[in-house]
């Protein structure tokens, strides 16, 4: 091997050993947390989203007798998703009919009590179950093919966020 090949070698060795580094670092580095949905049975990811506190996450979807759109509304709280309203167009099988229910802009809006560390939703194809993280909206039927998701939230890495920020 020439004393040229030997440097380049060299060099190559020390840009790959720079590059496990940073990528280490980037891996060890906490930037904060996820909202992640996943397969109910199997567990395989099918979207994480960078979210902090306070970020609105909203479960919308057609109720199936009233055919009318329900809105599920929760928000970042540290580890939780907190419960902070229901909107609603039609009373029907499900829907608060004994809660304290007000009527806002011609939808029926009450405020549930509720803190969840995980929630459970079987998508529907009649629903329509929409996912909206902030201001991204995501297709729940089509990323389960209609399956049951659990959704949760979990502490990221810097390289976690950039990798999931690239597959969403």
């Amino acid at each position: 091997m020439t004393d040229r090949q030997r440097r380049t070698v060299r060099l190559l060795l020390v840009v790959a050993a720079i590059g496990l580094a940073v990528t280490a670092v980037a891996a060890a580095t906490p930037a904060g947390r996820a909202l992640v949905v996943e397969d109910a049975n199997s567990g395989e990811k099918l979207l994480a989203t960078p979210v902090s506190n306070g970020t609105p996450v909203i479960l919308s979807y057609n109720h199936s007798v009233e055919k009318t759109p329900v809105h599920d509304i929760y928000v970042v709280d540290n580890d939780s998703l907190v419960m902070t309203g229901m909107e609603f167009q039609s009373y029907g099988w499900g829907l608060p009919a004994r809660a304290n229910v007000t009527r806002e802009n011609g939808s029926f809006t009450f405020d549930p009590q509720g803190r969840y560390e995980e929630l459970y939703v079987k998508p529907g194809r009649t629903a329509d179950h929409r996912l909206r993280v902030g201001n991204n909206s995501y297709d729940l039927v089509a990323r389960s093919d209609a399956e049951g998701v659990r959704l949760h939230l979990t502490e990221r890495s810097v390289l976690q966020n950039t990798l999931d920020t690239l597959d969403s």
